[in-house]
């Protein structure tokens, strides 16, 4: 059987992997789109950093790793995918046949139409090419100006902010992470870079990039702001790369939409990574998360299926816990909260301590924290588990520090009751 994987990133890797262990006689082909050995694009801070060099990137050590498990790497982008014919065009015009396929492209920068935003100075930080742009005009004292202040975005701020620039940070929304923390957790964020030296323009926007002659950059913001800049990096989010299956049989939403198995609407093609969206059951929506942990599961997932071992996903995890300039802090499943939930929420900033809990019933769905690292795993295990806590959830509305105390009542309770029943 000929197993064809579009992407050479975390996900293809797996999926890869997870293929030859478990079907060790049948073709395996990645296809990746980049002139590198396949890496990790969050290992791309650290490499900013000089924490690593770029073999530290790679996801797999060794010249021969994927030559030795019969795993064959070869370069290109698709273009067309013909589920009738079993083929993907790739963009040369070559043709790839296969009996299964797993699309795992996942994502590009997603840079908004600014003028001047395509000249040279302007870079997203997504590839190791990038990387190498970034680190020769990233220099101590360097003037920097970044767009976008999400979850990837303090990644990189905080690598640049380790290679001494003189950084501004510039986010159209109200307050930092504006997708992963509410208003006050957002704020605080905002304050402790600001005292980390990070100039920080919220519910601003950049509105051109300009070169006079002999000066570097001008950035001009809607604020009326013209900030100087030697180098701008765009960082305003991501999208998935599903354009080549626009005309194709595969059914796509804001991802490639995908079952339980991570199978797409057509039998035989699967989808995992970036590109994917797959149910939440804390939401009971379908999402694309466009994390790590998300990608690893559903190739795994995924690889099994297309050897004939039915495996399912058993949800998306919605998490993120980030580290900006020293400053922890994490988000849960539905942390805004629902319609006619309840939630609870206390703040110590002078501690730098902040936790917000939102609760459906008598389930904790979602929750901010700053500063909380003690309880993240609690957090998690209670939001993913959709635990009922019954009586608890009164009592952590009154004190949400309660949380190791609920956990250990309600969930630990439920584990050994199932374990009892089997």
């Amino acid at each position: 059987m000929k197993h064809l994987i579009l992407g050479a990133g975390p996900a293809g890797i797996i999926a890869a992997e997870t293929l030859r262990k478990h079907a060790p006689a049948d073709d395996v082909t990645i296809v990746g789109d980049e002139p590198e050995a396949p890496y990790s694009r969050m290992a791309i801070p650290y490499l900013l950093l000089g924490n690593i060099g770029e073999d530290g990137t790679h996801l797999r050590h060794g010249a021969d790793h994927y030559a030795q498990r019969r795993i064959t790497l070869a370069r290109g982008r698709a273009a067309k995918l013909d589920t009738g014919a079993r083929t993907v065009t790739l963009e040369d015009g070559r043709t790839l046949p296969y009996d299964r396929l797993l699309i795992a492209t996942g994502s590009s920068p997603n840079t908004p139409p600014i003028p001047g935003i395509d000249g040279p100075g302007v870079h997203p930080c997504w590839t190791l090419a990038d990387a190498r742009a970034i680190m020769k005009l990233a220099t101590p004292g360097a003037r920097v100006l970044q767009m976008g202040a999400g979850f990837i975005g303090c990644i990189i701020l905080e690598a640049l902010a380790g290679r001494g620039v003189q950084l501004a940070v510039v986010e159209m929304g109200d307050r930092m992470v504006p997708r992963m923390m509410g208003e006050t957790a957002g704020g605080m964020i905002k304050s402790w870079c600001e005292k980390k030296g990070v100039a920080v323009h919220t519910g601003a926007r950049v509105q051109a990039v300009e070169r006079p002659a002999g000066s570097g950059m001008k950035v001009k913001l809607s604020t009326g702001a013209v900030l100087d800049a030697d180098l701008v990096i765009s960082a305003t989010g991501v999208k998935p790369n599903i354009g080549f299956l626009q005309d194709s049989a595969v059914k796509c939403l804001l991802g490639v939409l995908t079952d339980e198995h991570l199978q797409t609407s057509v039998p035989g093609v699967y989808a995992a990574g970036d590109c994917a969206e797959a149910f939440d059951k804390v939401s009971g929506t379908t999402i694309v998360s466009a994390i790590q942990p998300n990608a690893a599961e559903q190739a795994r997932v995924a690889a099994l299926n297309m050897v004939g071992q039915r495996a399912e996903l058993r949800g998306v995890t919605q998490i993120n816990v980030l580290d900006t300039l020293g400053l922890i802090s994490a988000s849960f499943g539905q942390w805004a909260g629902v319609p006619g939930g309840e939630r609870v929420e206390m703040t110590d900033e002078a501690a730098g301590r902040h936790l917000s809990l939102q609760f459906q019933g008598d389930r904790l769905i979602g929750c901010n924290a700053i500063g909380w690292t003690e309880h993240v795993g609690v957090m998690r295990g209670l939001v993913e588990g959709q635990v009922p806590l019954g009586p608890w959830k009164d009592k952590l509305l009154h004190d949400p520090t309660l949380l190791m105390e609920a956990y250990l009542a309600t969930a630990q309770a439920q584990d050994q009751h199932a374990h009892l029943r089997a």
